[in-house]
């Protein structure tokens, strides 16, 4: 596995689930999220860079797709990559895989914009940050349990 993907572990809970018994869709986001701030515990230079240069992630555009149920006492892994970066925005893929039989449960895409903190208004992708996010940048078919 590249080390520019994160892995997030984790146990489905009780308090995860619907009235169905299964995962609740909005629980997967916040998985996703626990799987960025991983990318991020894993990848330290970025938020680095990114506090130096006074600009934090923003998302702004998020398509999930709901693949596969997961249960109560499933362990699964949030992998977490960065698949491209433009002018003005980048693109975050997650895929959430339940481990005892490697299923895909979710995917998505999380588009996100640098805000400039100071300025509160979207900034573009250049310099040192961009260079470390571009250093980052797999491709889709990188990712595997």
């Amino acid at each position: 596995m590249s080390d520019k993907l994160s892995r997030h572990a984790l146990r489905v809970r009780g308090y995860h689930l619907d009235g169905y018994g299964h995962v609740n869709n909005a629980r997967y986001l916040e998985f996703m999220e626990e799987g960025r701030w991983g990318f991020f515990d894993d990848h330290p230079a970025l938020i680095k860079e990114l506090r130096r240069a006074g600009k934090a992630f923003v998302v702004v555009n998020l398509n999930i797709d709901y693949c596969k149920a997961a249960l109560e006492g499933d362990d699964l892994v949030v992998l977490t990559g960065i698949i491209s970066v433009g002018e003005r925005s980048a693109v975050c893929h997650h895929q959430v895989i339940r481990r005892r039989d490697s299923a895909l449960v979710a995917r998505a895409d999380l588009t996100f914009v640098l805000l400039d903190i100071n300025a509160n208004k979207a900034a573009p992708i250049e310099g040192q940050v961009r260079e470390a996010l571009e250093a980052l940048t797999l491709d889709k078919s990188d990712f595997s349990a």
